[in-house]
């Protein structure tokens, strides 16, 4: 292809630029190639209960909900795992900012599949932290004391010992965990069909587990700058 040319750059820029660019098509390749091998995986194991959670009703008070109702008229619902439970006086910082960024986007995942936020957390304390974020879009719920978390890994009770070890979790001590899981209606039953296990995988030096990336704006547009990501992570507040 002919390569785009900016003002007064030198030939040696130019070498340069256009050998990332080879790997930069080849890197959306790859992510394509990943994207189609998840899309083919077979339906994972079927939902252990239908799980009843809370959320604020179109009466402005909370509402028992049950998990296959959040499908609404969708047959994919995706949850995610925000680390804000009842013990935590802020929430996560890195579930935090990955939200902010998130909220603009819900109202057009939802054309084509259901998402909602989970935390441990009472859906009226959800809904003012929403509101002071100025969340408009996302939709949260409370597991309101469910065993979802700890089926689908947003906590560390069901971590396996090796897994326990290597995340540092003292025995007897447990905590909330950030994931991704996806789950499909089939047949009448619920399936799970993907998590974001990457956050449980081991970590390279220097890097956190980047299992959100694709869908997290900051780290994109960071990995843009000269500086890269550096030693930086997000506070809740910037004072």
């Amino acid at each position: 292809m002919e390569h785009l040319r900016y003002p007064n750059e030198t030939a040696e820029y130019r070498a340069a630029r256009n050998a990332l660019l080879d790997d930069e098509i080849a890197l959306r390749a790859h992510i394509e190639a990943v994207a189609a091998k998840r899309r083919a995986l077979p339906l994972g194991g079927e939902v252990p209960e239908d799980y009843v959670f809370e959320r604020i009703g179109k009466n402005a008070a909370p509402e028992k909900v049950r998990m296959s109702e959040l499908f609404g008229p969708h047959d994919t619902l995706i949850l995610y795992s925000f680390m804000y439970g009842p013990e935590r006086e802020l929430p996560c910082p890195g579930c935090t900012h990955l939200l902010d960024g998130l909220d603009g986007a819900a109202r057009h995942i939802g054309q084509r599949a259901a998402l909602y936020i989970i935390a441990k957390s009472s859906i009226a304390r959800l809904t003012a932290w929403a509101h002071e974020r100025g969340w408009d879009h996302l939709p949260l719920v409370s597991t309101a004391g469910n065993s979802y978390d700890a089926d689908y890994f947003g906590d560390t009770s069901k971590f396996p010992k090796g897994l326990r070890a290597q995340h540092r979790v003292p025995d007897g001590e447990n905590w909330d965990e950030t994931i991704f899981n996806v789950f499909k209606k089939n047949g009448g039953a619920i399936r799970h069909f993907w998590g974001s296990e990457m956050s449980f995988a081991p970590t390279e030096p220097n890097q956190h587990h980047r299992a959100g990336d694709q869908v997290d704006p900051l780290w994109g547009l960071l990995d843009m700058t000269p500086e890269g990501r550096g030693d930086f992570f997000p506070k809740v507040n910037y004072d």
